[in-house]
């Protein structure tokens, strides 16, 4: 297993934008939060939400390769098939995969999440993650004007995981308050 340190300093190898690894730290708290309360291992599932978008920058615009790169990168330093699996179960679509395992839903509904928590929080007023409540989030779920870019459909694949929206909605926020002076919020 290779630790979150490894980790980290491999995101920040790869990726360029602070935006990118902010997501991507939201990502890893929320996937430590699912992996907690499911009985999973919080260090496995964290690492694999931290490094899901590792390839982003050399891969954007061409999402038949994304997750693909990412896979070679971690499988030359050792990674567990396990993470790399769950990274690319988050681009399933795209490389004709299916999901099938929790950390697969997991992964995909905890980073599509975090893009519509962190829009929330942009349009309240002190623009402070601390102050959002779950029931904004749920809110501006529903509003499919709101936050367009967020897939909706990913953050339901909660449900396959046994989690209501409004139980997951209130998880991932807590998940993401918790680090909100790491990414910004």
């Amino acid at each position: 297993m290779i630790d979150r340190g490894t980790a980290l300093d491999l995101l920040r190898e790869y990726c360029s934008e602070e935006v990118l690894i902010k997501h991507s730290l939201a990502t890893e708290a929320v996937m430590r939060a699912l992996a907690a309360k499911m009985g999973h291992d919080p260090e496995s599932w964290g690492i694999a939400g931290l490094l899901h978008d590792l390839d982003y920058d050399e891969t954007k615009g061409d999402p038949a390769r994304h997750t693909l790169r990412t896979e070679e990168i971690l499988q030359k330093r050792g990674f567990e098939e396990e993470i790399i699996d769950a990274i690319k179960a988050h681009n399933a679509e795209a490389l004709h995969m299916k999901r099938e395992k929790p950390i697969h839903f997991a992964v995909t509904s905890a980073e599509a999440i975090t893009g519509l928590i962190v829009a929330t929080t942009l349009v309240y007023p002190d623009k402070r993650i601390a102050g959002v409540k779950p029931s904004s989030i749920v809110k501006r779920m529903k509003e499919k004007g709101f936050a367009r870019g967020v897939r909706r459909d990913a953050i339901k694949e909660c449900e396959k995981l046994g989690l209501s929206l409004e139980e997951f909605a209130d998880l991932s926020l807590r998940a993401m308050q918790g680090i909100g002076d790491q990414i910004g919020l």
